[in-house]
């Protein structure tokens, strides 16, 4: 059985991801640092064979996503099932905000709640692990034997990370989700499997400033 092989990258920097507050499904576009990495990202994947660059359709990851398909010579193909959580009243706040303002809220989502919902609208970790796993089973069913990239936010990742390595939602974190970072999936119609996690090397900066002599 032909696999599909998947690159998954975080969106780059953004001036919220620097002061910690919640983007969440909120347009929030990159910073200089953001920009930078987005370029080191399509530097970094320009040997590779792309079929698709697929992207969350919040700016952020649009952007990072471009230069990929750029090197690849095709175009970004937006995807409204890649885009982060949705964190409701939350989205905006710092967690310390919400912290003093909704203590229990916060505990709830410290913990890892399942079912709990961000108020107004937000989506649950089982609704996240939900509608990511039917976006990639939806995308990567369509590239049987070719490689792909999705563009998308740290939850999506994080949603991908356990889904691969099956852990459960509530299981504490103990892997990276860095901005910027290539992470490799394979995926067949059995499921998603892990074959490697958060490598940055592309974004070290001593590295890319001796190749640009």
């Amino acid at each position: 059985m032909e696999v599909t092989r998947i690159i998954a990258v975080r969106h780059g920097e953004t001036a919220w991801n620097v002061d910690s507050r919640i983007q969440g499904q909120l347009d929030i576009g990159l910073n200089e640092n953001g920009r930078w990495q987005a370029r080191r990202v399509g530097e970094a994947l320009a040997a590779e064979a792309i079929a698709a660059v697929y992207s969350s359709d919040l700016g952020r990851a649009r952007q990072t996503a471009q230069p990929i398909a750029e090197f690849a010579g095709i175009s970004v193909v937006p995807d409204e099932g890649l885009r982060e959580r949705c964190f409701g009243r939350f989205e905006g706040m710092t967690f310390d905000e919400i912290s003093q303002q909704w203590p229990e809220e916060a505990q709830n989502w410290r913990r890892r709640v399942p079912e709990w919902q961000p108020p107004c609208g937000g989506e649950s970790l089982l609704q996240l692990r939900e509608r990511v796993t039917r976006t990639v089973v939806e995308l990567a069913s369509r590239h049987p034997g070719e490689q792909i990239v999705m563009v998308a936010h740290g939850g999506v990742l994080d949603a991908l990370y356990r889904v691969a390595t099956r852990q459960d939602v509530d299981a504490p974190r103990t892997w990276e989700l860095p901005n910027g970072a290539i992470n490799r999936l394979l995926w067949t119609p059995q499921g998603l499997m892990l074959v490697g996690w958060s490598d940055t090397q592309h974004l070290d900066k001593e590295s890319a400033d001796e190749n640009t002599f």
